[in-house]
């Protein structure tokens, strides 16, 4: 029997799956029951009006606006990236901005143009959830990148002065904690990508099948997707340190953040 969508009578029902987790915390003594109830409820209203917007910007598909809505969703993900890594927003909001609009547009693009052959590659079907795809991705990546880049700093601080003494060069010294934190960005995706299909059906594929497309089909589109979300995230981190570090030293090449 074919699914026929989610009624909002079944979701309220999913609802009483999180009772015994609630008992069980009750029992242990762990205060998070206010802390699930409130983002449970968060999400609830958040995507929901989401969902309205969308649904609205969906209707009238127009490129100018699904292109202000993709530079928001960029423009937000620059904030809660500054905010997460504990950066001075106003110091470091235009540098994040770049790192993650010329990388993700770019891909994007390419993506709805050549891969998928789309007429109009700012629909908005298209241009909004694949651009959070990437989005998300690239959040994420850049967010390990820059804390472990700059962690690194700090921590060998002794190390680091004493490299810089000795070749007097600060990008020499700066690229051996530049791979690492690139690295570790990309690191998650490595993993995911080599276990994709055999750990857990990815999401791209497994909604696609659940409106069903037939099963080659979504893996096509899940393949193609990986490929684009790896390329979107290994470029922002790799421009998310680039665009910073002319920011995050002063003029005798001490770390200021």
């Amino acid at each position: 029997m074919q699914g026929e969508g989610i009624s909002y009578l079944s979701m309220i029902s999913l609802f009483f799956l999180i009772i015994p987790v609630l008992i069980l915390n009750h029992k242990l003594n762990m205060k998070i029951n206010k802390r699930i109830f409130y983002v449970i409820f968060r999400m609830v209203i958040q995507l929901s009006l989401v969902g309205i917007f969308l649904q609205t910007i969906f209707d009238k598909n127009n490129s100018l606006i699904n292109f202000s809505y993709l530079v928001f969703m960029i423009l937000v993900a620059s904030f809660t990236a500054a905010k997460s890594c504990s950066l001075p927003i106003k110091k470091f909001i235009i540098p994040l901005l770049f790192a993650f609009l010329i990388p993700n547009v770019v891909v994007l693009l390419y993506f709805n143009f050549f891969v998928i052959n789309l007429d109009q590659i700012f629909h908005a079907r298209y241009l909004i959830p694949i651009g959070g795809m990437l989005l998300g991705n690239s959040l994420n990546g850049n967010i390990i990148c820059i804390n472990n880049f700059y962690k690194s700093i700090k921590e060998n601080e002794k190390e680091y002065f004493y490299y810089l003494s000795l070749s007097g060069n600060k990008i020499e010294v700066l690229l051996v904690y530049f791979k690492e934190a690139i690295f570790s960005s990309v690191r998650p995706t490595i993993a995911s990508i080599e276990t994709i299909g055999l750990v857990a059906l990815p999401g791209m594929m497994t909604g696609q099948i659940l409106g069903g497309a037939i099963p080659i089909t979504a893996i096509k589109y899940q393949i193609a997707i990986m490929i684009a979300i790896f390329i979107a995230r290994y470029f922002s981190a790799l421009l998310s340190i680039l665009f910073t570090v002319f920011y995050a030293f002063d003029e005798y090449d001490v770390l200021t953040i």
